[in-house]
């Protein structure tokens, strides 16, 4: 089938990461639902630009927001685009079909003293599990890693002497991180608990459970919810905001942007630019705190 064959290509040719290939698989499928619902159609090679209108109208309707319905016409895109390859189809119906404008959103971020807190106020409990928490929270916050790519952190990555950890991004793209003392010491003092907990081996995965085995992401986000909900109001708890918090931070005291797009492993400049409107924001309300005009 050609929906079977068109994952194959996004898992093995474009290398997307197994919960992207999950998501278009859930966008194409839903699409293929409402186009035999509601015109009858089965092949998806049948359908017109006529027909992925109709779709956005009706998602509209059901109080979609704009930057999911992108995201599934992104996927329809792409799947066009391999049928056209594939000399499947002669023309591609996205080509007529135009994207709900999303509203620009600055991305949720914790402030610099409500970390400072979490880390230096906050009791972690000495032993493997509090050290292994500690460490998480450290690594996410002070590195800007995806969650994904700290559930899959080998211990063979990170170069204590070096002060710095090798991580494999999206796409399998790699990048070198470097860190600080602070994070070294909480490394140090983890692995040697690791160690006498479950021995040590490079190729083991760094950071695992009581158990012994391979973290997943519900335990991640459970994990990082628990500690922020005890430093900061915010509605946003989960593993990414730490990744936001790091990169406005570095923006805020006045890291390149180049450098900050290198560190987050984004592929374009574009995608880090939003960190820079967060730091305007923070310099009118440094303006208008301390300025006396500013009324």
């Amino acid at each position: 089938m050609l929906k079977q064959s068109f994952y194959k290509y996004l898992e093995f040719q474009k290398r997307f990461s197994t919960h992207t290939v999950l998501a278009y698989k859930t966008d194409l499928e839903q699409f293929h639902t409402f186009l035999d619902t509601k015109s009858g159609i089965t092949d998806l090679k049948a359908a017109n630009h006529f027909h992925i209108r109709s779709w956005i109208v009706d998602m509209l309707q059901q109080k979609i927001s704009a930057k999911s319905i992108n995201r599934k016409l992104s996927c329809l895109n792409s799947f066009y685009k391999y049928l056209l390859q594939r000399s499947e189809i002669e023309l591609n119906p996205m080509r007529k079909v135009q994207a709900p404008k999303e509203m620009k959103r600055l991305p949720n971020y914790i402030k610099e003293e409500s970390l400072d807190r979490l880390f230096n106020d906050i009791p972690f409990s000495l032993d493997f599990e509090g050290c292994r928490n500690k460490a998480i929270l450290s690594i996410l916050y002070h590195c800007g890693l995806r969650r994904a790519e700290l559930i899959n952190l080998k211990i063979s990555d990170v170069d204590l002497l070096k002060e710095e950890m090798k991580v494999l991004g999206k796409r399998s793209k790699e990048r070198i991180i470097p860190f600080g003392k602070d994070l070294t010491e909480v490394l140090n003092d983890y692995l040697d608990l690791r160690e006498k907990e479950f021995g040590s081996m490079d190729d083991d995965f760094l950071f695992i459970t009581a158990k012994g085995k391979k973290l997943y992401p519900k335990f991640v986000y459970n994990l990082v919810n628990k500690y922020l909900s005890k430093v900061t109001t915010n509605e946003h708890r989960s593993p990414h905001i730490l990744r936001h918090s790091f990169a406005t931070h570095l923006s805020n005291n006045g890291a390149d942007l180049n450098a900050i797009k290198e560190l987050l492993g984004h592929s374009n400049l574009a995608a880090t630019q939003i960190y820079t409107h967060n730091s305007i924001e923070r310099l009118k309300e440094v303006y208008k705190q301390a300025h006396p005009k500013a009324d």
